[in-house]
């Protein structure tokens, strides 16, 4: 039950790079509808978070990645009019690249209404969840630390 939640819900995301540019996703459910992420959804149960990474990207966008490690996570505490907790996410975001030649079959597939590949200079002008562009910048530092 993703709504009114007894816990909070584990969820995973992957910040995807090829080249200068990142793969974004546009929500096709809430919370978030319409907005512009990250592929990612929630672990099921007894699914190690790193095939829930691999399993989210290719059900939302068709591609294969390689992950190279956690960049961060974001709680999602989302209330609904009356003050009860309607959404509660804790999103772990790991950094990941297409498996080589595959970076061009990115499609939009079950929760997603849209996919785009958006440069860094591009996502000030885009209407992404709220903290998306921070963790995106902290994901590609640490593709160019590990680079160096």
């Amino acid at each position: 039950m993703r709504e009114y939640p007894a816990a909070p819900l584990v969820g995973v995301g992957a910040i995807v790079f090829e080249g200068d540019r990142v793969l974004l996703v546009q929500r096709g459910r809430p919370p978030g509808i319409g907005k512009w992420s990250t592929p990612g959804g929630l672990v099921h149960v007894g699914e190690p978070v790193e095939t829930a990474v691999r399993r989210e990207v290719a059900e939302e966008c068709g591609l294969d990645v390689r992950l190279h490690g956690l960049v961060g996570f974001v709680e999602r505490i989302l209330p609904d009019g009356a003050g009860r907790i309607q959404y509660h996410y804790v999103l772990l975001d790991f950094l990941a690249t297409p498996e080589e030649g595959t970076a061009d079959r990115a499609c939009a597939g079950s929760d997603a209404r849209a996919v785009r590949w958006a440069g860094l200079d591009e996502l000030p002008t885009l209407d992404l969840t709220d903290g998306l562009e921070a963790m995106i910048r902290r994901a590609a530092t640490m593709r160019e630390e590990s680079r160096a």
